[in-house]
């Protein structure tokens, strides 16, 4: 087996939590070690220039999957753009490394510890943003190729997203924004109204998940619930409860940890309870699951949770690969007074150049699939907002009622904190939430200890 294999085959283990008898941080000190002066052999090519300055070569590019075609492929998008480069650029080739969304963050930090990162890689839409920690490790390439003209397409909270310290890093090339999805059929089968123009209270919403809770087939068990979601790093779904009474992680300028604060830890001990107290959500409420998650509320042969929060991408799903009767509701209103919910920006990120006459042709296929036309086709197909303002003026929503109500509610955007070593405080956050979600401890507890470790790398 190739060095570069063992570390794909150590990240797919550590991802699906094999190796489960070691912690983490074991394990990625493991990684380290096999990394260190070796990882080089795994690196991207620098190609070759002319006299002319022409380059040829392979550019490297990681993806996750995104909406299928006919034969369930779901990099088909890519592939088409690439053949389509390559067949303009002679001589240049574009290598599509697939990645699991949710592996995206080990693999790109075990590439980058090794010296060995892909030429483009994507922002994953629930992240919110570019790494700030990535962009102070030196390994992004400022965006200073876009026009004047090209930068005033970009909606403001678009390029602000990938904007640090003043300079551009990345391609915006989608938003999102997180929405209740409610299955109606199961609203009706238990003559359960929806909330009126999808807007609701804290207190409405939980009497909904009460009501849409029962035994349908007799035998003593419950067999639908009200609501569940899911708790895992990097993916904020859940998140919007938590501001709900006016709480936030961290303080507007990210120097301290407040989600121990008394609004915090009522609000995200109140999601919890939903599986804890009130028996709203089932035993997977608040797991790492995301997968069966979404199945549970989508899959026509399931259907076992009547709502559930989630990205836009997940309304486009819900019209097309699984038909469902559904309306988009807004997060319930809690202390605060007002909706929150928490929005990300898509798009493609450089890594560190070597070869300037590379970086051009990098840039070109950057821009090659960041265009209107492309964020069109994205907002259309894979359920996203565009980041252009041209191609939002091409009116993809038109005949997509749902997708249009989401949008009114990038208004009530708020963003993940901004801060170089947000990975690891997500982490620290995200493990603690699920300690809660299991009744393992209160949502004080779990997040008093979690204060006291963020503390240490905010210091």
């Amino acid at each position: 087996m190739s060095l570069c294999s063992l570390i794909e085959l150590i990240i797919f283990l550590r991802g699906k939590n094999v190796v489960s008898r070691f912690k983490k941080s074991v394990l990625l000190t493991m990684m380290l070690i096999l990394l260190v002066g070796l990882l080089v052999a795994c690196g991207g090519d620098e190609g070759t220039t002319d006299e002319d300055g022409n380059w040829t070569g392979t550019i490297t590019i990681w993806d996750g999957p995104r909406w299928p075609d006919a034969d369930d492929n779901k990099y088909h998008w890519l592939e088409e753009k690439k053949a389509e480069f390559e067949d303009m650029h002679e001589g240049v080739t574009i290598e599509i490394v697939q990645v699991p969304w949710a592996e995206l963050p080990d693999k790109l930090g075990v590439n980058i510890a090794g010296e060995s990162w892909p030429d483009i890689a994507p922002v994953d839409i629930s992240g919110s943003a570019v790494s700030s920690e990535h962009i102070e490790q030196g390994v992004i390439e400022e965006v200073d190729f876009l026009s004047d003209d090209d930068l005033s397409d970009f909606y403001d909270n678009a390029l602000e997203a990938y904007t640090f310290e003043d300079k551009l890093y990345g391609i915006p090339n989608s938003i999102t924004v997180h929405s209740m999805l409610l299955n109606l059929d199961l609203f009706e089968e238990r003559g359960v109204e929806p909330p009126a123009d999808g807007k609701w209270t804290w207190d409405e919403f939980l009497e909904t998940a009460e009501a849409l809770t029962f035994d349908r087939d007799g035998d003593g068990e419950i067999d639908v619930y009200g609501f569940s979601t899911y708790i895992l790093e990097g993916y904020y779904e859940a998140w919007p409860f938590f501001y709900k009474d006016g709480g936030q992680p961290m303080n507007d300028d990210a120097t301290e940890f407040t989600f121990n604060s008394p609004e915090a830890v009522k609000a995200i001990q109140d999601l919890a309870d939903l599986k804890l107290v009130h028996d709203v959500a089932p035993m997977a409420h608040g797991g790492a699951e995301v997968g069966e998650t979404f199945q549970a509320w989508a899959n026509e042969e399931q259907r076992t949770v009547a709502m559930q929060p989630w990205a836009t991408w997940a309304i486009q799903s819900a019209q097309d690969a699984y038909p469902t009767n559904f309306m988009v509701a807004e997060y319930p209103v809690g202390d605060l007074g007002e909706p929150l919910t928490i929005g990300g920006v898509g798009g493609w990120l450089m890594f560190k150049q070597e070869s300037e006459a590379k970086k051009k042709v990098v840039a070109e296929f950057m821009q090659f699939i960041s265009d209107t036309d492309e964020q069109y086709r994205m907002a259309v197909e894979y359920g996203v907002f565009p980041a252009r303002i041209s191609a939002a003026d091409m009116d993809p929503y038109a005949d997509n009622p749902q997708m249009a109500r989401a949008q009114e509610m990038s208004e009530q955007v708020v963003m993940v904190p901004s801060h170089p070593q947000w990975k690891q405080i997500d982490e620290i956050i995200q493990g603690k939430l699920q300690v809660v979600f299991n009744g393992e401890k209160t949502a004080q507890e779990a997040m008093d200890e979690a204060a006291e470790e963020i503390e240490r790398i905010l210091d």
